[in-house]
Formats: structure tokens, C-alpha cells, sequence
């Protein structure tokens, strides 16, 4: 079979520019098709079916492709796509670079799958909430005592969605633009209660603790004539304190009196809320500080081999004056190399706190010692008092039975925040000049404060690795020298003892933190440490007017709630086991611990405890699982 020519049609000049397409001779026949030439005047052309099998006649194709006795051809034979093939596609268009793909396209089939689920459901909702107007007095239930038109309930074919109507506090927490400023302190029974009756009610207001922002102090005297809290502002109207508030709220004149005062956008008169982030007293610089950081700059500080020790950072006392390097070294600005005077003449060798071994893992320390004035013992212990009990005291830290503390939200807090920068005030603080009472105060609370400090700091612990890094490895530098939690629980509470499965004590001879330890152990202080744990005592802070009540109290509360369990017909004595881990602290035998424990109990527990020692017999004591997991 002859091949057939196809001339092109832009090739007007040269037939040497044909294409030739070769006859198939093994596929049989083929389908073609006539196309129209673009050129053609108008004419159409129908398509020509050759059946399967057909052989083309030459003559014919020579007659089609000369037809218009130009030598160009008007039709272009195609072939078709076979059956027994797969049908071709037509390739997309060219996509132009403004133009991107929809959502559907970018998307996998799951996608499209949930899109359209989802575009078919919010249709139907739409149109339900539609039909609703047609029908809505069978399907709205109208509050008659309300002026507004609140919908409470209402349906749609298999879902139904109800709402809550607002409460007689809710639409009046609605109509309040003003605000409610509410003044208090650490430790008052009336400012927590005025607390809590905000919180009842619901009703947003903003708290000023004065013992934490102290300047505010000033201006409560200025508005009120003195500093008695709690004081209540509605906006800038004084109403009075906890008394005014119960006597309103009894006689139902409160939600009145709340739209008419704090109806109206709070004015500029009114108390300003205090301001985060700003401490409000100013530090004053030591006196020595001058003298310190020439000494700094100009003394020969380096590694030197002292009594076949390699001591790091140090310089030759013999480089200083006597009489005010003792004035330097008894402020703690710098520190024998063994701790050995505060300083003297002859070969001997010092160094600046800041370059103590124990220095960088203190957590009250930044980069630099704090070299302002240090302040009086007496006044640091009633600041750590007042500004921790702030904190359990504050909505949304502590629960109200001070057994779950929200460690996240103390974190952030403004409390927190002064916290850090009271604690760096310790660095050098004269420790020698607390009483006992307020020596006790302190370490109870410091450790308390630790304990959160370091949940936060560090996490708590979850195994014995993290118990050793939580309580000896996490420390403060007070007072010049680095105090961990274990060392204030056992070597200043109780008296330089060994910790449980230790060997040794806390303190050496020549300890230079030995005169702080007391005389006398008391016992009752551990129930006044709370470890972070849940079957630690409660989180408290004590003052020092009052911390052996306080202390007391403390007790007497662990062992009403968890802390002893008696079984009379087994006669056995189910106790926490603080007592096993420190039992040498109670007493030497089993029936003197037990009678120490009596003076602590009331009501049933104290009678059945009474009889059980009253007589001979032997009385068993269990010791309690503790359960060491946070008590979040």
C-alpha cells in the first residue's frame, strides 16, 4: 500500500516539507477522521468512518488531497485510540503563575471527604435555624422575668442545643462598667472572707495586698485616714469594709447600690491597680561597697596550691589592710579559703563570695553578689512572712485546704516575681542577729519557699536521683554560705541531726553555720515543713509572734486528717511515717513516741489512744505508705 502525503498547510512554497505517514499493516483497519481545514471557506466536512479491515483506496486519497488543485490536502487523517488500550487523556492546560490550586485540589481524599460532610451538616443547621421563624413560639421558652428575649432551648432534627440562662449575678456582672478595688493584707481573717465573698458572688475585682505593695499603703491612708483593711472601692467611693458589704448583702440593697456605683466607667480618681513588674522600695548602697570594687579591681586574684589543695580564685591576706578587710569579711564580701577566720594576718588566703566552689548552683544568685546595704534580720523575716502568705492566701494558687498548690500560676505571679528579688537580699544577710522565735520563723518559711521555688525551677522529684538533686543539690546562698533544703530541715531544725539513711551530719566542727543551730530540738517543726508531696503537711507560713501556736496548730491538724489511724480491738497504732524516719526526734521507745502523739490528739482518737496506755499490754505501730507524688 502506497503511503499517504500530507502536505502541511503553512508550507505554501516547498514540497520537500511533506510528512509522511507510514500505512499500519499489521493492526488492520483504522478509524479516521475528516477534519476541516481552517482555511477552508466556510465548507464542513462530515467524518468519514472506514470500517475495521478496509483498505484504503489510493485514487480516493489522491482525489481528497488534490481536490482543490493546489496540491494541499483538506483533510488530515487521525488515528483513533485502540480499544484494548487505555483511552488517552488530554493533558491540563498550562496553568498561568497567578493562578493557584483551590482547596479541594491541595486536598487528600480524607480531606475532601470531612470538607463535604462538613458543608452538608452546617447547610442543614442553616437551614433548621431557618425554618425555626415559621414555628417559634413552639420552640422558644421565654424567661417572663426577664425583659430581654433569652432563648433557653431550642431543637433541630437530631441535635439539640440548650442554653443555660444567666443568673440574677450574671446580668448584673453584665450591667457593671466600673471597677471593684478591694484593699487586704497577709494573714487576716476579715480580708479573707471579703475574698471569698467576691468569689461567691462572681464578681471581678482587683486586689491590693499592702503588705506586698507596700507603697499602696500611703495612698489607702490618704483616702481613708488609715491603713485598717479589708477596704472595699466602688470605683472611687469608699463603702466601707467587710460589715458594710454583709449588712448590703442581707438587707438586698447590694445589687443597687452596685449598679448605681459601678454602673459608670471607672474614673481616673479611683484607686489605680498596682503596677507589676516595680519594686517599690529603693536598695541603698553598703557603705564598703566603694572599697570592695577597688579591691576587686586591683588585687592579685588566682589559683594557688594552700596546704596541698589547689584553691581557685584567691588572694593573699597579706595584700589587704587588717582592719577593714575584717569589716569586708565580716559582711561576707569575701570569705577565708577553709573558712577558717574572718581574717587575719600571715600567709593566709581569701576570696570574694562570688567566687566560692558552691556560688553558681545557688538559686538566689545572678551572675553578681548583691552588694547593697543588707537589711535587718527582724525586718527580712516579717517581709518572707507577709509576702508568702500572700501567696497561699491569693485566688487560684493554693486550694482552700492548702493541700493542691497550682505551681504554673505562682510562678507568673507579681509575688513571685518580688520573692526572687527579697531572696537575693539573703546573700549576706546577718543571720547572728535573729531572736530565737524569729530564727525559727525564718527557716520554717524559707524552706517552704524553697520547696515552690524549686518545683518550679527544677520539677519535682520522681525518683531517688531527683530526691537528692531536689533537696541537697537545689540551695541558697544566706548569709555567705549555701543553705539546701536538707541542710535548714536537719542542720538548723533539728539541731545538726543525721538525715534519714545518712552517715554523717550536716555540719562539720568548725562549721561557721553551727551557731545558728538551736538549743533544743523541737519536734512539732515537722509538721510545719510541707516537702511538695501530698502526704506532706500543709502548705503554711508562720510569723514570729506566734510560730510555737502556729506550730501547734499545725500538728494537731496533720493528725485529725491523716496523719494516725487506731485500731483498739487489734491494739495497733496505724502512723505517718515522718515519725518512723525521724523516731530518735519523738522518742527512744515505741510507748514514748505514742504518748508524745497523745498531747496532740482531741475527741475519739485522744480517748481510745488514752486507754490503750493506760494498761500494760503491748500496742503495735504501722508505719503509713507516703505517698510521694506532687501535691498538684
Amino acid at each position: 500500500m502506497n503511503p499517504i502525503d500530507i502536505h502541511s498547510e503553512q508550507d505554501k512554497a516547498d514540497d520537500g516539507d511533506q510528512k509522511t505517514i507510514p500505512e499500519s499493516s499489521e493492526n488492520g483497519g483504522v478509524e479516521t477522521t475528516a477534519v476541516r481545514d481552517v482555511q477552508d471557506g466556510g465548507k464542513e466536512y462530515s467524518d468519514s468512518n472506514f470500517e475495521v479491515n478496509r483498505t484504503l483506496d489510493p485514487d480516493v486519497i489522491n482525489d481528497q488531497t488534490n481536490d482543490n488543485g493546489s496540491g494541499h490536502n483538506k483533510y488530515i487523517t487521525a488515528i483513533n485510540a485502540q480499544a484494548h488500550l487505555p483511552k488517552p487523556e488530554p493533558p491540563k492546560p498550562r496553568m498561568e503563575r497567578s493562578q493557584s490550586l483551590s482547596i479541594t485540589e491541595r486536598m487528600p481524599s480524607i480531606g475532601k471527604y470531612i470538607l463535604d460532610r462538613s458543608t452538608s451538616f452546617s447547610a442543614a443547621i442553616i437551614n433548621s435555624l431557618y425554618s425555626l421563624k415559621e414555628d417559634i413560639d413552639d420552640i422558644v421558652e421565654k424567661d417572663d422575668d426577664s425583659l430581654n428575649f433569652d432563648v433557653t432551648e431550642f431543637k433541630i432534627p437530631g441535635v439539640k442545643v440548650i442554653v443555660n440562662p444567666k443568673s440574677g449575678e450574671e446580668r448584673l456582672e453584665d450591667q457593671i462598667r466600673g471597677r471593684i478595688t478591694l484593699f487586704t493584707k497577709s494573714n487576716c481573717k476579715d480580708c479573707i472572707a471579703a475574698r471569698r465573698f467576691f468569689r461567691e458572688k462572681g464578681h471581678r475585682y482587683v486586689e491590693i495586698n499592702i503588705d506586698v505593695f507596700t507603697k499602696k499603703a500611703e495612698e489607702l491612708i490618704e483616702r481613708s485616714g488609715d491603713a485598717q483593711v479589708p477596704k472595699i472601692f466602688f470605683n472611687d467611693c469608699l463603702i466601707g469594709g467587710l460589715e458594710t458589704l454583709k449588712s448590703w448583702s442581707e438587707s438586698g440593697g447590694l445589687e443597687e447600690k452596685m449598679r448605681e456605683l459601678l454602673g459608670p466607667k471607672c474614673p481616673e480618681e479611683a484607686p489605680k491597680a498596682p503596677d507589676y513588674g516595680i519594686n517599690d522600695e529603693e536598695d541603698e548602697e553598703d557603705e564598703l561597697m566603694e572599697v570592695v570594687n577597688y579591691l576587686r579591681r586591683s588585687l592579685q586574684i588566682q589559683d594557688r596550691l594552700i596546704k596541698m589543695k589547689m584553691v581557685k580564685s584567691c588572694f593573699a591576706g597579706a595584700d589587704m589592710g587588717i582592719a577593714t578587710a575584717k569589716m569586708i569579711a565580716q559582711k561576707h564580701f569575701i570569705h577565708h579559703v577553709f573558712g577558717e577566720n574572718d581574717f587575719e594576718s600571715g600567709n593566709h588566703y581569701y576570696r570574694f563570695l562570688e567566687h566560692e566552689p558552691f556560688i553558681m548552683g545557688c538559686f538566689n544568685f545572678r551572675t553578681a553578689t548583691n552588694d547593697n546595704e543588707p537589711k535587718p534580720a527582724s525586718i527580712m523575716v516579717d517581709r518572707l512572712s507577709k509576702l508568702m502568705l500572700a501567696i497561699v492566701e491569693m485566688d487560684g494558687y493554693v486550694s482552700d485546704n492548702r493541700l493542691h498548690v497550682d505551681y504554673l500560676a505562682i510562678g507568673k505571679s507579681e509575688e513571685f516575681r518580688r520573692y526572687i528579688k527579697l531572696v537575693r537580699d539573703l546573700q549576706r544577710i546577718n543571720l547572728k542577729l535573729f531572736t530565737p522565735n524569729e530564727r525559727l520563723t525564718f527557716f520554717l518559711n524559707l524552706y517552704n519557699a524553697m520547696v515552690i521555688h524549686a518545683v518550679i525551677s527544677i520539677g519535682h522529684p520522681e525518683g531517688i536521683l531527683d530526691n537528692k538533686i531536689f533537696f541537697l543539690d537545689f540551695q541558697y546562698v544566706i548569709g555567705g554560705y549555701p543553705y539546701s533544703l536538707s541542710i535548714i530541715e536537719n542542720g538548723i531544725l533539728r539541731n545538726n541531726r543525721r538525715s534519714p539513711y545518712s552517715l554523717t551530719k550536716p555540719f562539720n566542727k568548725g562549721d561557721r553555720r553551727l551557731h545558728l543551730v538551736p538549743m533544743k530540738l523541737n519536734p512539732l517543726i515537722h509538721f510545719g515543713l510541707c516537702k511538695g508531696t501530698r502526704s506532706s503537711p500543709k502548705l503554711r507560713f508562720f510569723t514570729a509572734q506566734n510560730v510555737q501556736e502556729e506550730l501547734k496548730t499545725a500538728t494537731m491538724d496533720y493528725f485529725q486528717n491523716e496523719g494516725i489511724e487506731i485500731d483498739s480491738d487489734l491494739r495497733t497504732v496505724y502512723l505517718t511515717r515522718i515519725i518512723k524516719w525521724f523516731s530518735a526526734d519523738f522518742g527512744e521507745k515505741d510507748r514514748d513516741i505514742l504518748e508524745w502523739v497523745l498531747k496532740y490528739l482531741d475527741g475519739r482518737d485522744a480517748e481510745i489512744l488514752k486507754k490503750l496506755l493506760a494498761d500494760e499490754d503491748t500496742i503495735a505501730i504501722v508505719y503509713q505508705d507516703y505517698d510521694w507524688s506532687g501535691n498538684l
